[in-house]
């Protein structure tokens, strides 16, 4: 008989009842909800009309209010501290601008999957639609870019909705969840009914593969001669990189990651072939386009890994294993789409693979030969590399060098750009949720917010930012509140006075004209502008400027050495490109090495 459910919860099968508190105000009854859902830190920006819950939070003896100095800023925190923990991350705003400013980090939490709640204040329920002082209809403008959202009109509903939100926000493919709450609902009084469960009819994140496809996936593994994973985020999410290590020491399969994937299978692993698509090793976008069979787990074959995608891994027996059925047969049709949890049907293969006898190896990987024998040639042939210099820093040499520094055990965040693509190039990852980046929605300004929220989330971690100059000035003014919260997050930038990542494609596809790429001063060429480290200096954080590779690894020895926030600007030359590169909807043999 095939075997279809999961595994039983331990639980008390006792049913829970819902549980009412004292007569309080609104504000009060949503700051009660987050404590009893776990909460110890919100990212939170006051206003007029989301007064009352700051109010309320200062009140709190659970949860740490931090300060950003910027929504975006605060929500970009939010992602970081919830893509370190895989735990929600829960950010607010007032209405009006203090809403908008949020719906960035909102759509990049959507794009990249990750749990979140943002919660913002309202003009009063009976002011909306009349154009009031900061109103804007935030419910609307996020409908497209969450997994839910709420406007709650009822000061009644607020517990019912928190605990739908945290449930939605966490639970199948994550992602983010609003609330919108109106000013005169956070000061209402009522007493509070605290539900136990919740019971969303039509929402069922809970999917499980059937025994029967995962059987054939076993036998199309049987027949295959150059098998390839193609994994991504969805491991991440799905908490399933302990499953993933064991399903590939037990089928011998190489794996290549995606950007969002990094992480979650050690790189160091003689079957790993770090990650794939345009900026993507040679040697993994050449296995995963010419295998025979893909097992794709976790991941959306977004464009920036598949290219022409109907070109991409044309002539392989395609598998497809997502908890999301939407992402099935939606931008590449495949012999064998799951719907079905990632960890459920890793470790239910895992299963079956030991009962048909295929034990686990750890070592002496052999099952392939010949196709490991060309997998070998190509990663002699395409290493990633750079042509080092003897004083100029390479911004490659910086990254290489932070990793041996660090021994390749810090949570890494970016921002977006060329940095981006040469932090996760060269420094080698080894475990789930130490790379932090915006892929989906390639948001500028993530990285140093991201590590302030990473580092509140782990205090004891070493989390450094490798960011673009131009990337970092978009949401400089954390640089306050890590001083003022005591957040030792660490910035390194890759400063090459220009937009790094456009004017490589200016390089490549426009005959280097520059099209307002150019971010220093143009009336002093000598002169590097912004100065970082007098507006480090000015916000009380301690910088130093590095220019010879000389004094390098001295001046990262004392970044990872500092107890506070700490920033290298280092300066790197703008001439310097990504590669390999496979250019907009090419091939993996249009490459560019």
């Amino acid at each position: 008989m095939a075997h279809k459910t999961a595994p039983k919860s331990s639980k008390s099968r006792v049913k829970a009842q819902p549980e009412r508190g004292p007569v309080m105000e609104g504000s009060d009854i949503l700051v009660s909800c987050l404590e009893r859902e776990g909460v110890d830190t919100i990212f939170a920006y006051p206003g007029g009309c989301s007064m009352p819950i700051h109010q309320a939070l200062t009140r709190s003896k659970k949860i740490r209010t931090i300060l950003p100095r910027h929504e975006q800023g605060g929500v970009f925190a939010a992602e970081g501290f919830a893509r370190a923990t895989g735990r929600v991350g829960v950010v607010m705003a007032t209405s009006g601008p203090g809403a908008t400013n949020l719906i960035t980090g909102i759509a990049d939490a959507f794009m990249d999957s990750t749990p979140l709640v943002a919660i913002t204040g309202q003009v009063p329920s009976y002011m909306i639609g009349k154009g009031a002082f900061q109103e804007t209809d935030v419910f609307g403008l996020t409908l497209p870019i969450v997994k839910h959202n709420y406007l709650i009109l009822d000061v009644n509903d607020i517990p019912r909705v928190v605990k739908e939100a945290f449930h939605i926000a966490s639970t199948g493919r994550p992602g983010p969840v609003l609330i919108d709450i109106p000013k005169n609902v956070q000061q209402a009084r009522t007493q509070p009914i605290y539900p136990a469960k919740v019971n969303l009819r039509g929402y069922n994140p809970e999917q499980f593969a059937d025994d029967v496809a995962l059987n054939e996936v076993i036998g199309l593994i049987k027949q295959a001669k150059n098998p390839m994973i193609y994994c991504g985020g969805g491991i991440l999410s799905g908490h399933a990189s302990d499953e993933l290590l064991e399903f590939v020491e037990r089928t011998q399969i190489p794996v290549a990651t995606t950007l969002m994937g990094i992480g979650c299978f050690p790189e160091t692993h003689p079957l790993s072939l770090k990650w794939l698509g345009m900026h993507g090793t040679v040697y993994a976008n050449n296995a995963v386009n010419e295998a025979d069979l893909l097992l794709a787990i976790g991941v959306r074959f977004d464009d920036r890994v598949t290219g022409k995608v109907e070109k991409f891994a044309e002539h392989g027996t395609i598998v497809h294993i997502d908890i999301d059925n939407s992402e099935l047969n939606k931008n590449k049709i495949v012999k064998l789409p799951i719907l079905s949890d990632v960890k459920y049907a890793l470790n239910r293969l895992n299963q079956l693979l030991d009962k048909s006898g295929q034990k686990r190896v750890k070592s002496n990987f052999a099952k392939y030969p010949d196709w490991f024998k060309q997998i070998d040639a190509w990663k002699r042939e395409f290493p990633l590399g750079f042509k080092d210099t003897e004083d100029m820093i390479q911004p490659q040499h910086v990254i290489r060098t932070l990793c041996e520094m660090t021994k390749g055990e810090a949570i890494i965040t970016t921002g977006v750009g060329q940095h981006q693509m040469w932090a996760g190039q060269h420094y080698t990852f080894t475990h789930p949720r130490t790379f932090l980046t915006s892929a989906g929605l390639g948001s500028m300004g993530y990285g140093f917010p991201a590590a302030m929220g990473a580092k509140v989330a782990c205090p004891d971690r070493q989390v450094i930012d490798i960011d673009g100059d131009g990337s970092f000035l978009m949401n400089v003014q954390e640089l306050a509140t890590a001083h003022v919260e005591g957040i030792a997050a660490k910035a390194i930038i890759l400063n090459n006075q220009h937009l790094g990542m456009v004017v490589q494609w200016e390089d490549k596809f426009y005959g280097s004209n520059r099209g307002h790429t150019f971010l220093g001063d143009p009336r002093d060429l000598k002169r590097i502008y912004p100065d970082y480290v007098q507006i480090c200096k000015g916000f009380g954080v301690p910088c130093e400027r590095v220019l010879h590779k000389k004094d390098l690894r001295a001046a990262i020895q004392r970044l990872l050495d500092s107890k506070e926030c700490y920033v290298l600007d280092v300066m790197v030359p703008y001439t310097e490109h990504v590669l390999p590169m496979i250019p907009t909807n090419m091939t993996y043999k249009d490459v560019i090495v």
